[in-house]
């Protein structure tokens, strides 16, 4: 576990949020992201927001979204404001997108999977398995004007950002460090709506982050490498970007990320001592240590250890 650098805390206050995806319950990956998350907003006096990432409609399972509350409030993981629903915020996305559209920043594109992969062949790019294809720029127009209401609003094209020339960001991570990604070679102009209407998730999290003005985002490495087109929305809307930090990955025997795709399993609240063990498990791989262990421990008071180990944990970084 690398070491974390300790920030200080801002002004208005530290606002954290976790995120997950109702697309089944909650496995041990996702708990170590609860967790970590709901640590560093305790450890920091801030507040711990709930929100359910439900935009991707045939993906998400019904009744999850309850099963993971459920979940986290047995595990004693609190939020301090209502949860939201992305689904009900459908307004401000297609604000957002509007306005990246009055910047003259987007476009629309009917490329499918197949002509991206057929036309980065073309050129002799092949993209390794588990990594997003770098679009190829088959739709950009070579100059972008602002499109009409009725055509922003086309249910037929998907809308890409499309990035300025030898785009570089730069980002210091409190766990991983300087971190760089040419967003041009390693990502390409990416969607913000899908051709199904569906908006994406760098879009809407960047939004809802803004929205809710989160101020601390601690989540999964595996979202690491979206970070930096996060960051370029955030500029290009004019928003605050936060600090990030992302913690280390649970991995499946196979090496894989355990994740709902690959069938990893709910973990295991129905009582007290199964949820002190989840929860040790989360902690163990978040390295924190001494931790109480005894069967009488109470999940509260196991917390609050949790809580000052991981304070501990930062402030010796």
């Amino acid at each position: 576990m690398p070491n974390f650098k300790n920030p200080s805390p801002p002004a208005d206050g530290y606002r954290g949020r976790f995120a997950p995806s109702p697309t089944g319950p909650l496995h041990a990956g996702s708990l170590v992201a609860a967790l970590g998350s709901w640590l560093d907003a305790r450890k920091n006096q801030g507040k711990w927001l709930l929100r359910i990432e439900d935009l991707d409609t045939p993906r998400c399972v019904s009744g999850a979204d309850q099963e993971i509350l459920r979940q986290l409030l047995a595990c004693g993981l609190t939020w301090d404001e209502e949860p939201t629903w992305q689904s009900q915020h459908q307004e401000r996305y297609k604000k957002a997108l509007e306005r990246l559209n009055e910047l003259q920043i987007v476009y629309h594109c009917t490329c499918s999977r197949l002509s991206i992969a057929n036309a980065l062949e073309a050129r002799g790019v092949m993209t390794p398995r588990n990594q997003e294809m770098v679009y190829p720029g088959t739709c950009r127009p070579h100059q972008i004007g602002t499109y009409d209401e009725g055509e922003i609003a086309s249910t037929e094209v998907a809308w890409r950002l499309a990035l300025p020339p030898g785009l570089t960001i730069d980002f210091d991570d409190l766990a991983l460090g300087k971190q760089t990604q040419d967003l041009i070679q390693e990502v390409g102009d990416f969607v913000l709506r899908r051709r199904d209407s569906i908006f994406t998730y760098q879009l809407a999290v960047v939004v809802d982050d803004a929205e809710q003005e989160i101020t601390h985002i601690v989540r999964g490495a595996d979202l690491l490498n979206n970070t930096a087109r996060q960051i370029y929305l955030q500029r290009a809307l004019g928003y605050v970007t936060p600090s990030y930090l992302h913690l280390p990955l649970v991995l499946d025997e196979y090496g894989e990320k355990l994740s709902k795709q690959t069938l990893a399993s709910a973990i295991h609240t129905e009582n007290t001592q199964q949820t002190l063990q989840e929860l040790r498990k989360a902690a163990k791989h978040l390295g924190l240590k001494d931790l109480p262990d005894r069967k009488e421990t109470s999940i509260a008071e196991w917390l609050l250890a949790a809580t000052q180990a991981w304070n501990r944990k930062i402030t010796s970084s």
